[in-house]
């Protein structure tokens, strides 16, 4: 006869669990995590989470439609010939707080060079999300992704782990770099400065 596990051992199976999991997930965002081995992308400064990829192996980006936090329609074939920095977030997401006035700073500073940001608003209310647009004074559009799908498309070309990630998609519509987490100024900067000087 089987018979129930105690509290305690209960409680270490279940650590256990999460801490093979935990090592699997590691091991799986190593292998798959560009820069990770691949010779199609270079780390910026040395950083693995902030990488760029080498012209000629530049995932597609995928396309989407969706609805604006203000309730317009938005595509991404508009901004097509453009640079675009597409930052993952989410109200309730602590790093994409962190991250909010560096992103506005960057953005004001790229927005004369031509370069359009974009947000895809994961998982999360409008009104959370508006009050959090406000709060942080953001200036481009975000789109609402509560279903995660836009970010499951683009999770198949790279590894999208969680939120904050941002992607810099280059002239042809191609993602060119990526920051893997809470981004900064200096890693932003160093991909855009690439992308966008001629022929990146």
């Amino acid at each position: 006869m089987l018979r129930a596990l105690p509290v305690r051992t209960r409680r270490r199976t279940a650590v256990l669990a999460a801490a093979v999991l935990a090592g699997v997930l590691v091991v799986v965002l190593v292998t798959a995590w560009p820069g990770g081995g691949s010779g199609n992308t270079t780390t910026v400064d040395g950083n693995p989470s902030a990488v760029l990829y080498t012209a000629g192996h530049r995932p597609l980006a995928p396309g989407f439609t969706g609805t604006t936090l203000t309730g317009s329609q938005l595509s991404s074939s508009s901004y097509r010939g453009h640079v675009v920095v597409l930052n993952f977030w989410g109200s309730w997401c602590v790093p994409c707080r962190e991250e909010a006035t560096t992103l506005a700073a960057v953005a004001g500073r790229y927005r004369p060079a031509g370069v359009s940001f974009l947000g895809v608003d994961v998982r999360d209310t409008t009104a959370s999300a508006q009050a959090f647009v406000n709060q942080f004074h953001v200036g481009y559009p975000s789109v609402g992704d509560a279903s995660s799908v836009i970010t499951a498309d683009f999770s198949d070309v790279v590894p999208i782990a969680g939120t904050p990630t941002t992607l810099v998609i280059d002239r042809t519509g191609h993602i060119a770099g990526a920051v893997f987490g809470t981004v900064t100024y200096s890693d932003l900067t160093a991909i855009l400065a690439k992308v966008t000087a001629k022929g990146g």
